[in-house]
């Protein structure tokens, strides 16, 4: 079961680096909660991100709350990140070792806490 969940975890996350692919070096963060039918609530944030890919983003499976802010994403109490080609996705909720295998999927680069 938990390889499934994990499976499905990857998912999302994949969702989410279609949405902030091509946000601008410049661009501000969107923070979120990532949900979907497998995995979630988690408070999430990616960044770079413009204000209308984060709009898109909070429209993606079932996540909710999406806000974008000039910036960078706050890193103070995260479970982890995943350094992606052309962005980050910061987790401050959720288990980290399946955020970490779902960041690997991603050819990113996983960091636990802050």
């Amino acid at each position: 079961m938990s390889m499934l969940r994990n499976a499905m975890l990857i998912a999302a996350v994949c969702a989410t680096a279609a949405v902030a692919a091509d946000a601008p070096a410049d661009a501000g963060h969107c923070s979120f909660t990532l949900k979907n039918q497998w995995s979630g609530p988690y408070k999430a944030c990616v960044a770079p991100a413009d204000a209308d890919q984060c709009t898109e983003l909070g429209k993606a499976d079932e996540n909710s709350d999406a806000t974008w802010s000039a910036g960078a994403c706050q890193t103070a109490s995260v479970v982890g990140s995943c350094k992606r080609s052309k962005d980050t996705l910061y987790y401050y909720e959720g288990d980290a070792s399946g955020l970490e295998l779902g960041c690997g999927f991603q050819s990113g680069e996983w960091n636990t806490g802050s």
